[in-house]
């Protein structure tokens, strides 16, 4: 999102979606990312260039990320443009006999067996990725997300956007959790790649944190207390500096200051394009009340410690839209007065007073509201923590033709044909 003058706030956006590569009657993963990007280009590339989209990989060669080609000026454009690549990769993928799926994780991929890092450019990189952390598990090698990245133009206005962003990070899988099943199982939780993301890094802590980032405001401490902590502790492992950038950081909210913009990378991604773009517009929306002090003023936004946010996010990293909020303090942030709350209604409120019209995005913002995100309605259409491979496949072939066709899952139609196995 770099530009000759930087962007002030939401002024501009940048939108990443990553899909699984699979093959088109199995649904297993196919590692062809490789392939599908030397057919673009006429060679293998690491990124090529479509227009206003961009194609590319990074680490595991059954993935492939679609991403806005520099920044764009509205959100309102991009479902049907992320849809057009959509088709196109699909068009590709079919002489392949492969598709893409979408969902934050696959519901059967074993990773020991099947991760196959990406060989060509950046390889160096993910290389000393697996060196240091073995990127064989789930939390490496399985996992697929929605990155939005938000412009500020100065430290002042940076201060402003991670304070917003660090109080709304909690509540976010409430909207956009897409991941209840691993290992051909219902894991239990709502956003299981938000899980074992969190504990990708556990050898070296400082890198990922608590998720929630802590509270920096300014630029200079950014570099002192996380990133200058991040580079000392991973150096033993890294001596030739190939990681010791900023994208290092795995919070659940990165700073890039090489492009001016805070990077959200906690959302699962849904089912097409159109439900990842307006949670997208729901955020903003959400950032924008908060950053312009509608409920509170900054000095308390920031005065918030990560420990109280990060509890909140694990309960809603476990239960999503149903996780109860008893945080009486957080709750007044967003205006709400009461003893307690579940995440869903909090959102219906705080989207209410910042996004009462839904504008374009009503369809598919009321069914996460009134259905619950994704991951809900997965595990209704699934009915049980230990399906069979069948009724998995069915509900997973849905959710790839909705991918394909640019639609919302439909809950009850699937539900109903799955009970027949």
């Amino acid at each position: 999102m770099a530009t000759v003058a930087p962007l002030s706030l939401f002024q501009a956006f940048g939108v990443e979606l990553e899909y699984m590569i699979v093959d088109a009657k199995s649904l297993s993963v196919r590692p062809i990312a490789d392939e599908v990007l030397r057919i673009a280009a006429g060679e293998i590339v690491n990124e090529v260039e479509c227009g206003n989209v961009a194609w590319s990989n990074e680490l595991a060669l059954h993935v492939i990320e679609l991403k806005t080609n520099g920044p764009a000026n509205s959100l309102a454009p991009l479902p049907e443009l992320f849809q057009s690549q959509v088709a196109r990769i699909n068009e590709i993928l079919a002489a392949y006999d492969a598709r893409l799926m979408p969902t934050a994780m696959h519901p059967w991929m074993n990773p020991d067996r099947e991760l196959k890092l990406w060989p060509h450019d950046y390889n160096p990189v993910y290389e000393a990725y697996n060196r240091i952390f073995d990127c064989r598990g789930h939390g490496w090698a399985n996992l697929q997300s929605v990155h939005l990245n938000l412009p500020f133009a100065n430290d002042a206005e940076f201060g402003r956007l991670h304070a917003a962003i660090r109080l709304l990070l909690p509540l976010m899988p409430a909207l956009a959790a897409s991941s209840p099943v691993v290992d051909s199982r219902l894991s239990g939780l709502q956003d299981t790649r938000m899980e074992v993301y969190r504990r990708n890094s556990e050898r070296i802590p400082s890198i990922t944190g608590r998720v929630i980032p802590e509270p920096v405001f300014t630029r200079r401490d950014y570099e002192r207390i996380i990133f200058q902590r991040m580079y000392e502790d991973i150096a033993p492992f890294d001596r030739e500096k190939t990681l010791q950038f900023e994208w290092l950081n795995s919070r659940g909210a990165i700073a890039r200051f090489d492009r001016n913009t805070i990077e959200i990378r906690v959302l699962d991604v849904q089912e097409c394009p159109a439900a990842d773009v307006a949670i997208c517009a729901a955020i903003v929306a959400a950032l924008k009340a908060l950053t312009d002090e509608r409920w509170t003023r900054l000095a308390e936004q920031q005065s918030f410690a990560t420990d109280s946010l990060a509890d909140i996010f694990l309960s809603t990293v476990q239960s999503a839209d149903q996780a109860e909020i008893t945080d009486r303090r957080y709750m007044s942030q967003f205006g709400v007065g009461e003893d307690s709350i579940s995440s869903g209604e909090l959102w219906r409120r705080i989207l209410g007073d910042a996004m009462p019209s839904f504008e374009s995005w009503s369809t598919s913002l009321e069914t996460i509201l009134q259905q619950g995100p994704l991951a809900r309605r997965l595990t209704r259409a699934i009915g049980t923590s230990e399906p069979s491979s069948e009724t998995l496949a069915r509900v997973y072939e849905e959710l790839c033709g909705c991918l394909a066709e640019g639609r919302l899952f439909p809950t009850l139609a699937v539900k109903a044909s799955a009970g027949q196995t």
